[in-house]
């Protein structure tokens, strides 16, 4: 089974404690990292400990006392990060692109700080600065929607539509956020995605879908499974997709919405 190699997560820690250890160039950053979503630097470990911390960076100088730290650390029950020694780390930090609310982050375990870096300034170029907007748009719409559509798959369904590329809310659109008001509007008229699809997969590279099959992979609700499907195609679906066997499921068996039919490639078949 196809697997990725940490657990991506969002931990809030605005007015928490965090421990920072060490000085200079290597600790520094950590120190503003944390204070940028608004955590409170303690720099005494015992007092970490007795006052139970949770989350730890460790950015001495030398490589001994780092990690003698992230044992007694990590023996305190505290997560601890240590600065360029990924294998003493419970978790790393990767290069954030912000957006607020919106907030990506590019991540290489451990592997290249560099690589995450340029890959986010990649996506600084590509990423409107309204997204953040287009969010809180979007929040403040929420009961409407709730009203609109009552049932959590027809508003999933309809901001799928919406939000697509080229649709009335296309997220890489800078004028999306204005228009949020005027789509909810007309809303309970826009067209979604509905009907079955077959994908006939020709490799088992989930990089060789083609961008409409990736798009409906993306926005089924119902994956009919015809022979061995990979595990990191899959993985490009939606992890609430419900997912059945393809032989002798009615379409009155599967959900309202958009099923996608998956045929294994002939050679995986038995």
């Amino acid at each position: 089974m196809a697997g990725i190699g940490s657990l991506p997560l969002f931990h809030q820690i605005r007015g928490q404690k965090v421990l920072v250890l060490g000085e200079g160039e290597a600790a520094e950053p950590k120190r503003r990292l944390v204070e940028r979503a608004g955590g409170i630097i303690e720099d005494d470990m015992q007092r970490a400990v007795d006052e139970g911390v949770r989350i730890a960076f460790v950015a001495y100088d030398d490589a001994r006392a780092c990690e003698n730290a992230a044992i007694n650390l990590r023996c305190a029950g505290m997560l601890v990060n240590v600065v360029d020694m990924p294998a003493l780390c419970d978790f790393t930090t990767p290069s954030i692109l912000d957006r607020d609310p919106v907030l990506i982050a590019v991540g290489t375990g451990g592997a290249s700080a560099g690589l995450a870096k340029h890959v986010r300034l990649r996506l600084e170029r590509i990423l409107p600065e309204t997204l953040g907007d287009l969010a809180k748009a979007l929040f403040g719409a929420r009961d409407r929607l709730r009203e609109r559509f009552p049932q959590g798959a027809e508003r999933r369904r309809a901001l799928d539509e919406a939000l697509r590329e080229g649709g009335a809310l296309d997220a890489l659109d800078p004028a999306s956020a204005d228009r949020v008001d005027a789509w909810m509007e007309g809303a309970a008229a826009a067209r979604q995605a509905t009907g079955r699809h077959e994908i006939a997969l020709t490799s088992t590279d989930p990089e060789m879908l083609t961008l409409r099959d990736a798009r409906l992979l993306g926005e089924a609700d119902t994956i009919l499974l015809d022979g061995d499907i990979p595990e990191a195609i899959l993985a490009r679906a939606r992890a609430d997709a419900v997912r059945l066997p393809y032989g002798g499921v009615t379409h009155d068996e599967t959900e309202a919405g958009l099923t996608v039919i998956m045929r294994a490639p002939p050679s995986t078949k038995a």
